[in-house]
């Protein structure tokens, strides 16, 4: 699919691996569209990823910036669910520290039941600072708050009975009143950028890390750590870690050339960058930058390009982490909705068999079926050959 002469990453592939993929929806709006619009094509996406074979989409909660427009991925999840076959479905992430624990699981334990167990629990502590001071309290408490609210959540999505009492919640023998649909519990995964804050609560519960923040080299060298800090916390905890539960973000927007994707991110490229700019603390694309296209390719935040780039691009995802379950794409409106839903359908033709090595058995029966050629076609003529005299004979006589 490259139209272009590149070096190719040398494959960490094994037999064994079968990578998972899906999307981390915000969703990044721009401010000049109609909001409910954008709201009915994030649907419309996860609808086209269900029936492309995409395993997962992630849902963001937030509240300000005028951006990322979704404030309940709970709701999101529930209209996604009716719309959807197979998808998995995950908050992406539900802030904890905005939520009283009780009300938190019981809302996300009835969409397990709802969606017959393809609801998954994805936390964190909210990423936008605007967030928390437009609820009264200081960004620096976020982490706190998380860890509290996730030491009830887990027990008490285990059935379990549980009392506790923090500055800012009381759970006095709480319980819910649905037993976990997916057994033993759902799936969770905690949020993690550059501190340790997540690594540690997921290794702490023994449940799955989702590592944001971009794909640079340092980003990767910072989630490769952040996984070892996740494994140590298991141990220290009694409990387990899988790397198949790991879950790395990058950002992609893929066509048949690399010439056709960079044009096709001038669409809405320039909007994001100042949203990064002006109000998103993550230095994706820091104040400054002149040329978000030149900066993303240069830092390896992100692979604008053709189906060959982007394999080579989770190769070293791949390599630099020493191994993952399940690559999410950043839904990003960079490109045109035309030209989005294209770059998620080359992705499902090209990369994702790659990674689940789908294609295999059909060129090895390929190449089998070619090497004897001769013998197979010699066979065949001499089938109708055999016939051909039988007819001939029966006429004589």
């Amino acid at each position: 699919m490259n139209n272009t002469k590149q070096d190719t990453i040398k494959s960490a592939t094994t037999d064994e691996r079968h990578m998972k993929f899906g999307i981390f929806l915000g969703p990044f709006h721009s401010t000049a569209e109609n909001p409910t619009l954008a709201l009915e094509r994030d649907l419309d996406l996860v609808v086209l990823l269900d029936k492309l074979g995409f395993d997962e989409a992630w849902i963001g909660e937030h509240h300000s910036g005028g951006f990322e427009i979704i404030a309940s991925p709970e709701v999101f999840i529930a209209f996604a669910a009716e719309r959807t076959k197979h998808i998995r479905l995950g908050t992406g992430v539900s802030s904890l520290a905005y939520h009283h624990p009780l009300i938190n699981a019981d809302r996300i334990n009835q969409l397990d039941h709802m969606t017959r167990g393809r609801t998954m629990f994805g936390v964190g502590p909210g990423s936008l600072p605007s967030d928390a001071f437009a609820m009264g309290f200081h960004p620096k408490e976020q982490r706190r708050r998380m860890n509290e609210a996730l030491d009830a959540l887990v027990p008490l999505l285990k059935g379990e009975r549980v009392s506790a009492e923090t500055d800012w919640f009381i759970l006095d023998k709480a319980s819910l009143q649905l037993p976990s649909y997916t057994k033993p519990m759902m799936e969770m995964a905690v949020a993690s950028l550059r501190s340790p804050a997540g690594a540690l609560a997921a290794g702490k519960h023994g449940i799955g890390l989702l590592s944001l923040g971009g794909t640079n080299d340092d980003a990767l060298a910072a989630h490769s750590e952040n996984w070892r800090r996740c494994e140590e916390a298991a141990l220290e905890h009694g409990k387990k870690v899988d790397r198949q539960k790991w879950r790395i973000t990058t950002f992609m927007h893929i066509a048949e050339t690399r010439e056709k994707a960079e044009q096709n991110v001038n669409f809405g490229l320039e909007a994001f960058a100042d949203y990064f700019r002006n109000i998103a603390p993550t230095p994706i694309i820091p104040p400054g930058t002149e040329n978000p296209l030149k900066h993303l390719q240069e830092t390896r935040m992100a692979v604008i390009g053709t189906p060959d780039d982007a394999i080579n691009h989770i190769e070293r995802l791949w390599q630099g982490s020493g191994g993952f379950g399940t690559l999410l794409a950043l839904a990003h409106n960079w490109a045109d909705w035309e030209n989005t839903q294209k770059s998620y359908e080359l992705i499902a033709r090209y990369v994702i068999p790659h990674f689940q090595n789908s294609l295999m058995a059909r060129k090895e029966s390929y190449d089998h079926v070619a090497a004897n050629r001769d013998k197979l076609v010699g066979a065949v003529n001499d089938a109708i050959s055999v016939e051909t005299e039988r007819y001939l004979n029966r006429k004589k006589s």
